[in-house]
């Protein structure tokens, strides 16, 4: 049967009508990200594989996308890149970024070249949730736009020797949790109302005398132990669980056991320790509209030669994302032990990017001025998007509830679907620009390109054969990081020919003195590139050679397409 080759869209009306429709203005279960992985793949069989790298703690399958055009090659033979997202239950909108991109560069193959291109000649493992688990978990139970972070795994999180046992609890069933807040005498508060808005609490300062008291979320004391909500459900996070500065919990909350102890991460690092040939990858998270990169602690250092390409790349995100901020983890955020996009830069050498989806200066298409402190200055704000915009959609009202241990309280505040994730209507506008990001981070592997070799006839026989590798992207075929520490195999750059006998070869530091090369000691027709071919630059290699008749060479790399030349004495 003949491969399916991806057609633009049929015209209709002069509107676009993609081969396959979905609807990118919601956020959706785990099971239904699948199908739509399972319509692209039944679309385009010629370009979708997925395969399934293990399963979540709950059971639910590990699947990953495998995207590339499979009439130009395999795809382990092509330099790719890893997309995931939702690795905390709670930040979903990075799993439907994670399939936009595939959706959006399929249905974009036939008329726009550089989606071609990316799918010709790239391959992308695209993994939408990291956690199926906590995303689940997030859609179909009480939640608020924080919780479900963990996956759901049973942890004591107060060491009393029983785990997940005082929840959160959804005191007035309406399916979502919200605050809990008490009025007393005045005096007796830690906050008052604000004088504009009573739906906002401002903490009191100095001689100010406050009458409400912040209870934090709806629950009660399940356990008997005199606290409230103080052992939910999980509690380990598996962006603490890599094992790259790898700390235990006393030092990273969260960071479990050991490295991979966990069957989601474990079973994604087999995966992308099995395939040498990324050389990109891109984690999705929320919230913040942040372009981050490590190092996630102060006294891991990076190469400078990597840190001006993550710059090239990270300014390119700004332009890309509006009121998004290309930051260093550990010095604009705070440090992360164990991290994802730190162990597969540090420890694999694959330049690596976690974005943070979403930034609250996105609902109004500006900054806006901050008053009251950052609590109350962003509840505001919020309350004019959902007053305004969404005519109250995403906040319920405080309202009275006779609680079992404060007696007569309120409860009130905004909808889990508020705050990290972006309202319906503005989901696909968000996603796009980060699913996009990630093709330009892609068209920015290397790409080498060996020059027709130059043969030069020295005399009695003897030649020297010159080639250069040009490499016109940004990312060097091999990481600075690499390099400096051994990491996978260098580039490869081999000679030979039936009828001639390699003496000598090496890289050429410079080309008008070729007598200065840096000659390989052993097996001289394989010459070995501990650096690669730096990005937007080249390599010059030459050999001397005696013999006559034709000959050709090969590049090899593990994160760039191999290449051939060929020439005669």
């Amino acid at each position: 049967m003949a491969t399916a080759v991806p057609t633009l869209a049929q015209k209709a009306g002069g509107q676009w009508s993609p081969q396959v429709e979905i609807a990118w203005n919601r956020y959706y279960p785990y099971g239904e990200l699948l199908g739509h992985m399972e319509r692209l793949q039944a679309a385009y069989p010629g370009f979708v594989e997925i395969e399934t790298i293990g399963q979540s703690i709950q059971g639910r399958p590990m699947k990953v996308m495998i995207l590339t055009n499979k009439a130009t090659g395999a795809h382990k033979a092509k330099p790719a890149m890893w997309v995931d997202g939702n690795v905390h239950g709670n930040e979903v909108q990075g799993g439907e970024a994670t399939v936009y991109l595939a959706w959006w560069l399929l249905e974009h193959y036939s008329t726009n070249p550089r989606a071609k291109a990316l799918l010709d000649d790239r391959t992308f493992y695209l993994l939408p949730s990291v956690n199926p688990d906590g995303r689940d978990h997030w859609f179909a139970a009480a939640a608020t736009p924080h919780s479900s972070r963990t996956g759901v795994q049973p942890t004591d999180n107060d060491r009393d020797g029983q785990a997940d046992e005082d929840p959160m609890d959804d005191l007035d069933g309406d399916g979502e949790i919200l605050t809990m807040r008490k009025r007393v005498p005045l005096g007796e508060g830690t906050h008052r109302l604000d004088q504009d808005d009573p739906r906002i609490l401002i903490r009191v300062q100095g001689d100010q005398q406050g009458d409400y008291l912040v209870l934090g979320q709806e629950g009660i004391d399940n356990d008997g132990d005199g606290r409230i909500n103080e052992d939910g459900i999980g509690g380990y996070d598996m962006n603490r669980n890599w094992p790259s500065d790898w700390q235990p919990n006393h030092i990273q909350r969260g960071a479990g056991d050991y490295p991979f102890c966990y069957p989601e991460t474990e079973c994604v690092g087999r995966f992308i320790i099995d395939h040498p040939n990324i050389a990109a990858v891109q984690s999705f998270h929320n919230a913040g509209g942040m372009i981050l990169r490590g190092p996630g602690d102060e006294n891991i250092k990076y190469p400078r030669a990597d840190i001006r390409v993550y710059d090239r790349l990270g300014e390119e995100g700004e332009l890309i994302l509006p009121f998004y901020r290309y930051m260093i983890i550990y010095k604009d955020l705070y440090n992360v032990h164990g991290g994802f996009v730190t162990w597969t830069y540090e420890s694999l050498g694959i330049l690596s990017f976690t974005n943070e989806l979403w930034a609250s200066s996105q609902y109004w298409g500006r900054d806006r001025e901050r008053t009251g402190g950052w609590y109350s200055s962003s509840t505001r704000q919020g309350l004019e998007f959902n007053d305004s915009v969404l005519l109250g959609e995403a906040f319920v009202d405080w309202h009275p509830y006779d609680h079992p241990l404060y007696g007569e309280i309120e409860i009130g505040g905004f909808k889990h679907q508020h705050g990290r994730v972006a309202p319906s209507f503005m989901i696909e506008e968000m996603i796009h620009r980060n699913a996009l990001f990630c093709a330009r981070h892609a068209e920015e592997i290397a790409d080498v390109k060996a020059k027709a070799p130059e043969v030069t006839d020295l005399g009695g026989g003897l030649y020297r054969v010159t080639v250069d590798l040009v490499n016109s992207s940004i990312m060097p075929s091999r990481s600075a990081m690499a390099a400096n520490n051994g990491i996978g195999t260098p580039d490869l750059v081999t000679l030979s020919g039936d009828d001639i006998q390699v003496l000598a070869g090496g890289v050429l530091r410079d080309r008008f003195h070729p007598e200065r090369m840096n000659p390989v000691v052993n097996q001289p027709e394989t010459v070995r590139l501990e650096s690669g071919v730096p990005g937007q630059g080249r390599t010059t290699v030459s050999w001397l050679v005696r013999g006559s008749g034709s000959f050709e060479g090969t590049f090899i790399a593990e994160k760039a397409a191999n290449r051939t030349f060929k020439g005669t004495l």
